[in-house]
Order: structure tokens, then sequence, then C-alpha cells
């Protein structure tokens, strides 16, 4: 589905990705990495944010679009982020800011009036029922927690209909319940949805317990690409270059189930 062909990428003359040749279909994949390794950057990459330097991906055996052309804004709609910060537009509502995941797919002329047919509403409050926050959508965002809001970045993103959501760093800035809930609903998106998940994560509790195949990064190049199974504890202080594995206290492992009220019907 995606695909990066010998992609390269700097910043102020300094790689941040080289040479890396990656394909990526569906499943939940784990991108992993010390930090610099090049994680967000290639996220970023990925979605067209940020242009690649040499090489090119493929979204769908197609090469991304230049920056800003038409084509890329419609690869676009089809790649669901979701970002650590949340991006949320704050004074808005929780509805409002998962309306603003469908304003790709409306006119124009309704995008620039702000008017949205009544079934864009309800898929709205759909989605918002669907990652366990119906009653708060009215609510504004900067009234919500840190997992609230990122949950409605979660249903923002699947507003816009993707055959994919990237989730760059989804729960570093959350405590472990709100953490456990992202990860709960993000599993469940892909295991009942069919969409494929790629997330940056550091704990490698999380990442043996969710995905089902782990990229690793280490200075912008691709060191390991296998099952988490094959991810042990020397292969990571290899990758990670220390004796404490990351992470493993931050974010959530275990048996974790769905949080109270989050449920996953048929889009």
């Amino acid at each position: 589905m995606i695909e990066t062909n010998r992609l390269g990428v700097s910043y102020r003359g300094q790689p941040a990705l080289t040479d890396l040749s990656v394909t990526i279909g569906g499943g939940f994949t784990a991108v992993i990495g010390p930090s610099g390794a090049g994680k967000s950057t290639l996220m970023r990459a990925l979605n067209g944010l940020i242009p690649a330097g040499s090489g090119q991906v493929l979204f769908q055996g197609t090469p991304l679009g230049r920056p800003g052309s038409a084509l890329l804004r419609i690869q676009q709609r089809r790649m669901g982020m979701v970002f650590q910060g949340f991006n949320l537009v704050r004074r808005l509502s929780a509805l409002e800011n998962v309306l603003l995941g469908r304003l790709a797919a409306t006119s124009p002329w309704r995008s620039l009036s702000g008017w949205l047919p009544h079934g864009e509403r309800e898929l709205a409050l759909h989605l918002l029922d669907r990652v366990g926050l119906a009653d708060h959508a009215w609510q504004r965002a900067d009234q919500l927690s840190g997992g609230q809001q990122q949950r409605v970045g979660i249903a923002r993103a699947l507003a816009q209909q993707p055959q994919v959501i990237l989730a760059d760093e989804p729960i570093s800035a959350l405590d472990p319940k709100s953490a456990a809930e992202v990860m709960a609903i993000l599993h469940g998106i892909q295991a009942q949805d069919g969409l494929a998940v790629i997330a940056n994560l550091h704990s490698l509790e999380t990442v043996r317990r969710y995905a089902g195949r782990v990229i690793a990064l280490r200075a912008g190049q691709l060191v390991f690409d296998d099952v988490p199974q094959r991810l042990t504890d020397n292969v990571a202080r290899e990758l990670y270059g220390q004796d404490a594995l990351p992470g493993e206290s931050q974010e959530p492992g275990g048996n974790q189930e769905l949080p109270p009220n989050v449920h996953f019907a048929s889009a």
C-alpha cells in the first residue's frame, strides 16, 4: 500500500533518512528507534507533509504528488493522520473538530460557508461514539483531557474515510490509562475495519502487544524489519545502544482491555 524507494530526506544538510526502502501493506506496523532515528520524518514523508530529497514514496503504486498538487491532496485524504500534539482547533467543539476531517470531501463553497449536510454531522457523531466521546460532542477541545483530545483526533482521521492511519507518537504525551485507551482504539480500528495502521511507538511492551510487524530505524536507516517475537531484549539493546530498554513502565502493556464506552460498530 505504501512503499519507499531509496528514500532520502535531509534537514539543513544533515540526513534524517538515508536510502530507505520498505513496503508496508495492511496490518498494524510499529516504527521504533532511538530519538533522532528518523521516525517522525518517515511518518511525515509517507504522508507528503515533507518532500523527499531523493528516492520516492509511492501510495498504492503511484508516486506521491508534488507539494500543493491536486494529486497529493487526493492521496492525503486516503491517509488519516494522528499527531502527538493532537492538532485540534482548541476553540472548536469535539464534533466540529471531527467535521474538519470531512472538509476535503465537501464541495468548496460548502467548506467556505461552514455548512455541511446533516449526514456529515451524523457521521461525526457516530465516530465520536466509536471512540467513547458521544457525550462530549459539544465540549470545546481545550476543555478535554489529553487522552480525550487524542481520541477526537482519531475520530477526525476516521472522518476522512482513509485506507491507512498514520499515527505519529500517538501516546507519548499521555498518562498510562489514556495511552491504553488510545492503543485499544487504534488496534480495534485495524482489526475490525481492516485499515492499515502505522504507528511510531516507544514502549517495547506496547509494540509487542499490539503490532504485527516492527520496523526499526537508527540514524535514518532501516536496521530491523520483522515480527515482534524477533524483537528480543538483546536486539533491542543493540538497537538503542543502552542497557535500559525504553519506556517499559511508561506506556500500556499487559492484559489491557477496551476502556468503558468504547466500541467498534461498522462504519
